[in-house]
């Protein structure tokens, strides 16, 4: 729950943050089109939000998503990191 409410007041409240915004922050390394292949590809696991059916309609991050996803990645970096140390 602290990283939701850290990446709500990062987002200023927002609940749904535009995919290239996340993109932008988190995996500025990433194209566009390279960031929703990996999410399409199961390499990135966040979902994408639509909130119509039609291909052009923006896509979002739920954020408790991406704070769930957030989390995953810090404790896998926290193993990896006390595999290295013991």
């Amino acid at each position: 729950m602290q990283t939701q409410l850290m990446l709500m007041a990062q987002y200023d409240g927002a609940t749904m943050v535009p995919a290239d915004k996340v993109r932008e922050d988190f995996f500025p390394h990433l194209t566009r089109p390279k960031f929703l292949r990996k999410i399409a590809d199961g390499d990135i696991k966040l979902p994408l939000v639509q909130m119509e059916a039609s291909q052009k309609a923006a896509k979002g991050v739920d954020i408790r998503d991406l704070a769930a996803y957030y989390d995953e990645r810090r404790d896998t970096a926290r193993r990896d990191l006390e595999k290295l140390h013991h």
